[in-house]
């Protein structure tokens, strides 16, 4: 395929927009933020600004508030100090010609007293404890068990909406180029929004216009903020991570998609094919469908593409964009990498998650590869 005529490197319009490859770099969770605080620092700086290539940079999952904290060293979008540090990194990566937006995000269950204000015990939508769920407290903690969450009494949930709020506020402060609220992987949007986990009674829970209400007026207020141009929503529709599971993901991921698209922000992220866990066997084509049905604008596509898969399925009109993780993580140049068909680097998880600049920025581009 002639580089004028590869569908990864068409130019796309999201929301307003203009990215110049559908390329996207997909949140990464890296736990490298600076303690204490959880503050973007130099090496998170170079981490991104390498990677500025990307049609767009979705920023790794940032918390909204200390109590949205759920992993040590994760970063934040709450605090001053915090936001000074993201100013760094978004300033780095326009200068170098990139487009960041970050994702908000709270954990609800998946947490621990130690890394809850005062000890408290974690929230949720209803008291389930997620069976299997590990997080890590510590640089020396090792994974350790997730307990049962307090279920979030009603009057608290305004007050939640006014964290993701406040988050989006900061983030606009911060530079970015827009926000991606955070509804997946198991997460406190993703646990209202799942039949297995929302167990409520009020108006909350129960009917599947129930649980839809708190991630839908999350993202109105979120849009409040930016306008619905800058705004898109991360699902995982068939994401069994975190010990997740709805009873419908086509009737439940369809109306999302319905009452997005109603509201009308850019673009969904769908997780389709996760690496840590999923309830289907490749992609899940009737969610996918119900979704593309439901939701008018932008869909990024992510879950273990390559790069002819993601060809393929843009050429299907499967997908508009598609977002890449453990590529970008080893090739901070991976979209000339795609373009060029040029090997790609190895990653090594077992730095992925905390530590130094190993494994972080010191993969090399092209430019930098030995002859």
């Amino acid at each position: 395929m002639t580089p004028q005529h590869d569908s990864l490197f068409a130019p796309f319009t999201l929301g307003d927009l203009e990215l110049p490859n559908r390329v996207i770099m997909s949140p990464l969770t890296r736990s490298r933020a600076s303690q204490p605080g959880d503050v973007p620092n130099d090496m998170n700086v170079e981490y991104y600004r390498q990677r500025a290539g990307a049609g767009m940079i979705i920023a790794e999952a940032t918390q909204v508030s200390p109590q949205g904290k759920g992993y040590a060293f994760t970063p934040g979008i709450h605090s001053e100090a915090q936001v000074e540090g993201w100013k760094r990194v978004t300033d780095a990566v326009h200068q170098a010609g990139g487009r960041i937006i970050l994702q908000l995000w709270h954990v609800g269950r998946i947490s621990h007293p130690a890394l809850q204000p005062d000890g408290a015990s974690p929230v949720a939508p209803s008291a389930i404890k997620p069976e299997g769920a590990m997080t890590f407290i510590s640089a020396d903690s090792g994974m350790v068990e997730v307990p049962t969450p307090r279920p979030l009494e009603t009057d608290e949930l305004p007050g939640i909406v006014e964290q993701y709020r406040q988050g989006a506020e900061n983030a606009r402060r911060a530079g970015f180029d827009g926000v991606e609220v955070h509804a997946a992987n198991g997460y406190l949007l993703d646990q209202f929004l799942k039949s297995g986990s929302n167990h409520r009674t009020d108006a909350y829970g129960g009917s599947l216009e129930n649980r839809l209400r708190l991630p839908l007026e999350v993202v109105q207020a979120v849009v409040d903020v930016w306008g619905p141009d800058r705004v898109g929503v991360r699902v995982s529709p068939t994401g069994s991570f975190n010990a997740m599971v709805d009873d419908d993901p086509v009737a439940t991921f369809g109306a999302f998609a319905r009452a997005l698209d109603g509201i009308g922000i850019a673009f969904i992220e769908v997780v389709e094919d996760s690496f840590q866990g999923n309830h289907e066997k490749g992609r899940p084509e009737p969610v996918i469908e119900a979704i593309h049905e439901g939701f008018s604008r932008a869909y990024i596509g992510n879950g273990a593409y390559s790069a002819e898969e993601a060809r393929q399925r843009i050429a299907a009109g499967k997908v508009d964009l598609v977002s890449f993780g453990r590529p970008f993580i080893a090739n901070p140049d991976l979209p000339e990498r795609l373009r060029l068909d040029a090997p790609l680097n190895d990653w090594d998880d077992s730095t992925f998650y905390g530590g130094d600049e190993r494994g972080y920025t010191d993969y090399p581009s092209l430019a930098e590869q030995p002859a």
